[in-house]
């Protein structure tokens, strides 16, 4: 049986961990609106006033995020950069003298802090004349993705959400070709031939279990999630909702944590910038992740196997309250079952710590600190070889929180 395995541009978006959404557009200068919302939209309105996509990048990379995703077009239509597909685009706007383009200063920003670039690209449109005739949009839809995909220099993620899509028919086949000939490193989320799926809700939640293998092919899984509470774009009413570091800590845990990637979002204001509160938090999280991995009490390499489990010990004792684990998915994800435990210092009892059902890019797993006299994971079910790429113990008190 062939090994079903990641390619290396997949490899590589997994070890980028977390990345930052943004949903910025038309409608962030109308307050109240929704998806699919019927009330109609002016563009002469987007008038960000201060527009700094380097302050977004900025923050990101402080915060220890590694990639960017920005709303190109959302469902509405709006195209954040001058189309010529479309009068519903930044062009009708007196902002920046009718010259602006917002995908051009997010991805230029992205580059000089080497952020991976991502674009959101909604298939459906609420303001293509031609949606209903198929064959048609397919036409629209790849000359526009074409406007994204050929004049910015590389571009990583292509973020195609299925929303509003329901019942139309893409001609995924030819839309695919072109866009991989366009970028032909580009990773897919979504849609068409994606490389990226989504988790299946919108809490920053993995699964129990969660694998990288869906039918049949490496999928690597990806939880999206907002800062604040309800709203995915800027609302002036709701800054009170932005989540605490610690419910991000536990959003991390089941999302990072179980092998998934984490998008978070953030609605940049009216004048083109992260809101304060919002920028201060991201940050805080990112301080708060550095702390609570900064001094492993044990690595691999502290490790001694033996079969399918890595052992560590040390005199007196071990002082330790998470691991985390990652296997060598370059050769395949093979554990399906593990477990963490700890040989008590006086009297020598084996103490199960953590049970777990898959481990793939990364498990993390925290248990009530413990004094150990060894430490070890034991590999209770698998398919496979097992090879291990990291294995860290760490005490990490009230920075784990």
């Amino acid at each position: 049986m062939t090994e079903i395995t990641p390619t290396p541009r997949q490899r590589a978006f997994q070890s980028w961990e977390r990345g930052v959404f943004l949903h910025f557009g038309l409608r962030t200068f109308y307050e109240g609106w929704r998806d699919f919302d019927p009330r109609p939209m002016d563009p002469a309105a987007f008038q960000p006033s201060a527009l700094d996509c380097d302050q977004w990048a900025a923050v990101a990379k402080e915060a220890g995020f590694r990639y960017m995703i920005m709303t190109a077009k959302h469902h509405d239509g709006f195209a954040n950069w001058p189309s010529a597909t479309t009068d519903f685009s930044v062009a009708r706007s007196s902002w920046r003298a009718g010259q602006g383009d917002v995908v051009r200063e997010f991805t230029d920003a992205c580059h000089r802090y080497g952020l991976k670039v991502g674009l959101y690209y909604s298939p459906y449109d609420a303001a293509s004349p031609v949606y209903a005739d198929e064959r048609a949009y397919d036409d629209y839809f790849l000359t526009q993705v074409s406007e994204l995909l050929v004049p910015y220099g590389q571009i990583d993620i292509l973020w195609f959400d299925g929303c509003g899509s329901e019942g139309h028919q893409y001609d995924w086949p030819r839309l695919m070709a072109e866009v991989r000939r366009m970028q032909p490193e580009l990773l897919i989320f979504n849609e068409g031939d994606p490389d990226i799926r989504w988790i299946g809700n919108e809490d920053g939640y993995a699964p129990l279990g969660t694998r990288n293998v869906k039918d049949g092919r490496w999928l690597c899984p990806e939880c999206d999630a907002r800062l604040r509470e309800n709203n995915w774009f800027y609302s002036a009413g709701d800054a009170h909702t932005v989540k605490s570091v610690d419910e991000l800590m536990g959003m991390y845990d089941l999302s990072c944590g179980r092998g998934s990637n984490l998008l978070l979002n953030v609605g940049p204001d009216r004048r083109g910038l992260l809101p304060e509160a919002d920028a201060a938090r991201l940050v805080e999280f990112g301080r708060a992740l550095e702390r609570r991995v900064a001094h492993p009490i044990a690595t691999l390499a502290d490790c001694r196997r033996e079969g399918n489990a890595w052992a560590v010990e040390a005199k007196p004792y071990l002082v330790a309250d998470h691991a985390v684990i990652g296997e060598e998915t370059a050769l395949g994800e093979h554990i399906r079952r593990f477990a963490l435990v700890a040989e008590t210092p006086h009297g020598g009892k084996r103490i199960t710590l953590f049970e777990g059902q898959s481990v793939g890019q990364r498990a993390i797993c925290r248990f009530p600190t413990v004094h150990a006299r060894r430490l070890w994971l034991e590999v209770t079910e698998a398919e496979g070889e097992v090879s291990l790429s990291r294995l860290e113990w760490h005490h990490a008190g009230d920075a784990s929180r």
